[in-house]
């Protein structure tokens, strides 16, 4: 057995079904070896994409999600990749090839310091320098994504250590780091004080992050909204914690969010912020969720709490234990009152458009592919108007929705859906994205076509990277800049070319329609949306 073969077998032990990647000299003898595998490898058409494809099947399934790609560009170009699981909390192992050990710091062909370049977004990195480190290192990198506050790992490793012999290979049961123990008990002493203070409450409200999700305590969570109808609003990754229509959920908050839901941020006097990092596209002003509230910030990892906004009672933990916790105390409190003058802020707040009829609207549109969706699919939106759209009108059964939130990294969407696809291959599995973030991953449809991963791609085109036209229509007064998407192909050609079924939709004459014929069978199809260039999200 060699380090590549080593490799392999620690990605067998950590029950790894899918690596995704792209290939070079400095990773083909990782390449090599796992053809002797189970593993299931997926060639993907650029290394960032590689991450973002481990990202969405880590998200649908809960497991680490594996990429690894070669050495120079190859691990340069997974850095953004990595930079986005990073800001959302996505548990990957990223593993890249790296030059010879002894000519590593000389500058040689493809040798870049992937550790050093993505030190500031991946909880911990390695590089080997000793095949027998190869199994601890891979026991370690699985447990520090997997666990705490979720997130990448990087595993550099030389060519030659790949090459070189390991003799008695075995795999850790456990692992013992020592400066690495993250709290997943809350404290009961600061869970008592919360029971209290929602008793003295009139007007709580429980404010879930994507950390809710990730801890996989959306049940624990309904469960006690439900006991004690305590309503709901959530940051952009907590979308999907509950479903959009449940009597007790009013929307995201934020610079795009619902109306109602803000307001009840300002309105409330008490609120739980659960599993999110009150960064500023969520509350652009912590003094709102602070003066004159009781807010309690619960996080799994310390570092966020008190970041932004300090709150009245810290409690650091898993999401899940500390609800499970929760549902073990009474909570004498009634907001029959509060769910009243939020359900009229609800029905009075609504979002009033008025669409041009010659173009499809983009809000009706995607709620009528909300209602036509399976009750369990993934939808995955890309980044921009597209992105802000997706999160206003999509209605959330019981499915999942995905999204680059933290970096709001373009072209994530057709990736992370392929990823969702392969990880759960019975759900139907959307992506959305606008005609700029299409043409930053459509390359990824030849992936589709070579590993049959039949996703639907919705494309909707308006001719302009409509977020930062929007910007700068109100900024600089109609003063556009290097916005003009003029000379995009034709996408018709392109899903021809690509084997896919295409349909485009131009207004709301048949829109039901072509969405049913969309939505039909689990095949790869691409559908065109043409929206009105000067609409606004």
């Amino acid at each position: 057995m060699n380090g590549a073969d080593a490799i392999v077998k620690c990605l067998e032990e950590e029950n790894v079904k899918v690596v995704y990647g792209y290939p070079g000299v400095a990773i083909c003898p990782f390449y090599n070896s796992i053809l002797d595998s189970d593993i299931r490898s997926i060639l993907i058409r650029t290394e960032q994409n590689a991450a973002h494809a481990a990202s969405g099947m880590a998200r649908v399934t809960g497991e680490v999600g594996v990429c690894a790609v070669t050495s120079g560009p190859g691990a340069t170009n997974l850095i953004t990749g990595i930079a986005t699981a990073f800001a959302d909390s996505i548990p990957l192992v990223c593993i890249t090839g790296q030059v010879n050990s002894e000519l590593i710091g000389s500058d040689v062909f493809q040798e870049a310091d992937i550790t050093g370049a993505t030190e500031s977004f991946v909880k911990y990195s390695y590089l080997i320098k000793d095949v027998k480190e190869i199994p601890r290192v891979f026991k370690e990198a699985f447990h520090i994504a997997r666990t705490g506050r979720k997130g990448p790992v990087l595993i550099d490793v030389p060519i030659d250590i790949q090459n070189r012999e390991i003799r008695g290979f075995e795999y850790p049961e456990s692992v013992k780091l020592r400066t690495y123990k993250p709290t997943v008990k809350g404290n009961t002493l600061q869970i008592k004080k919360v029971v209290k203070e929602l008793e003295k409450a009139t007007r709580p409200l429980i404010c879930v992050g994507g950390g809710v999700i990730l801890s996989d305590a959306a049940k624990e969570l309904r469960e006690f909204v439900e006991e004690y109808q305590i309503p709901v609003v959530s940051t952009m990754m907590g979308i999907s914690t509950l479903p959009s229509e449940h009597p007790l959920y009013y929307g995201m908050v934020g610079n795009n969010g619902a109306p109602c839901a803000n307001r009840a941020m300002k309105e409330a006097d008490l609120i739980m912020m659960i599993g999110a990092r009150v960064a500023d596209r969520a509350v652009n002003q912590p003094d709102t969720i602070t003066n004159g509230k009781v807010l309690v910030h619960i996080d799994v990892d310390p570092a966020e709490i008190g970041k932004n906004a300090g709150p009245t009672i810290p409690i650091v933990g898993d999401a899940k234990s500390i609800f499970e916790d929760f549902l073990e105390y009474e909570v004498d409190g009634i907001y029959d009152d509060w769910i009243r003058t939020l359900n009229e802020y609800r029905t009075s707040m609504q979002i009033v458009r008025t669409p041009n009829k010659d173009f499809v609207d983009p809000a009706e549109f995607i709620r009528e592919l909300s209602a036509q969706m399976e009750d369990d699919a993934v939808y995955v939106a890309d980044v921009g108007q597209n992105q802000i759209w997706s999160c206003k009108y999509h209605v959330v059964k019981q499915g999942r929705f995905l999204t680059s939130g933290g970096m709001g990294t373009m072209g994530y969407s057709i990736p992370a859906a392929m990823g969702a696809k392969v990880g759960c291959p019975n759900r139907q599995v959307v992506a959305v994205c606008g005609d700029g973030s299409f043409q930053m991953s459509m390359m990824e449809l030849a992936t589709m076509r070579q590993h049959d991963i039949p996703v639907k791609i919705i494309v909707l085109k308006n001719n302009y990277l409509g977020m930062v036209r929007q910007y700068q229509h109100f900024t600089y007064k109609d003063n556009y800049s290097v916005v003009d998407l003029s000379g995009s192909p034709d996408l018709e050609h392109i899903a021809k070319a690509y084997d896919m079924k295409f349909i485009r939709i131009e207004n709301m004459d048949d829109y039901k329609a072509g969405i049913k014929k969309f939505l039909k069978n689990d095949e790869a199809y691409l559908m065109e949306c043409l929206i009105d260039p000067m609409d606004l999200v």
